[in-house]
């Protein structure tokens, strides 16, 4: 299944993940263009019901025309709050699939990509004020190197962070080309693009507040899930995976087990199987496929 907006990344395996339930209630909470929501509606029956929820407004371009499909305008932070709007007290199964679309990356307009230039936004919802810009142009120059080393993961984020607010004592950097000239001669050439996906990857999980809402998602999915009900996540870089691996083993963020006073291990959900990750032939048709690790967990 193709979309022009994105192609579903890891779709059997997502499916199958879901174990899903033909007059279950479930939710996706990244629609996107609609791929995985579009595969998830073929396995309901008439009492079946899909949520997508998704913050970026040209998501809205892709809904489907379908009496058991709603589609909630919002960032999935908010999850219960809209699902209980929508009267709707437990799920069977929640997809999350927390990569950057195809269509967000291939919009220049919208500066996620470091193939073409850009204003440098990096917003998934173009509706809140915290752009990139701002992050390059206004944030000191410590801050800007926490979040290099914190989200990038860059040893020299020291050197980074110093040369742009050298540049910018000069003049504003304005596009993403403006970024990777000052950044390039830092970086060896034959690293060029994996430092550069990494820089890129530093700024928008800080405009976005990625791991945060990340963890106030599995926080309230755990809660939303009716017994038995399946949690499905895509990541694709380690920051996300660690904070979905150390949830599903262990319920906490740190990777402590918690115990309750007569020591016993409190596990709200168990792992199902192990990562999976995409096939070489997945690889070749969709390349940004690459990176995604998917694992699940069910309620218990």
């Amino acid at each position: 299944m193709r979309t022009k907006y994105h192609n579903p990344v890891l779709l059997k395996a997502t499916l199958d993940g879901l174990n899903i339930s033909p007059n279950g209630v479930y939710v996706d909470v990244t629609f996107g263009g609609g791929g995985h929501s579009r595969a998830i509606l073929k396995q309901l029956n008439e009492e079946g019901r899909l949520l997508g929820f998704d913050q970026d407004l040209d998501a809205s371009d892709n809904l489907i025309d379908d009496p058991r499909f709603e589609f909630i305008a919002s960032n999935f932070s908010y999850l219960s709050q809209y699902l209980k709007y929508h009267h709707v007290d437990g799920v069977m199964g929640i997809l999350a699939d927390f990569g950057v679309s195809s269509h967000q990356f291939d919009t220049q307009e919208r500066g996620f990509s470091i193939r073409a230039e850009g204003r440098l936004d990096m917003r998934m919802n173009q509706s809140q004020d915290l752009n990139a810009h701002y992050v390059i142009n206004k944030y000191t120059e410590s801050d800007l190197m926490r979040i290099f080393f914190q989200y990038g993961e860059l040893k020299n984020s020291k050197a980074i962070a110093r040369a742009i607010v050298s540049k910018r004592d000069k003049s504003d950097i304005n596009t993403t080309l403006d970024l990777i000239n000052i950044v390039n001669p830092l970086i060896p050439k034959k690293f060029e693009k994996k430092i550069l996906a990494q820089l890129f990857q530093a700024i928008r999980i800080e405009v976005n507040d990625e791991l945060e809402i990340i963890k106030l998602f599995l926080k309230q999915a755990k809660e939303i899930l009716l017994p038995g009900g399946r949690l499905v996540c895509i990541s694709y870089h380690s920051l996300e995976d660690r904070l979905v691996k150390r949830y599903f083993q262990t319920g906490s963020f740190e990777g402590e087990l918690k115990k309750d006073f007569y020591g016993n291990p409190i596990k709200p959900l168990k792992k199902i199987g192990k990562l999976i990750i995409p096939s070489a032939q997945e690889i070749n048709e969709n390349r940004r496929a690459r990176s995604a690790k998917l694992r699940i967990a069910e309620k218990i």
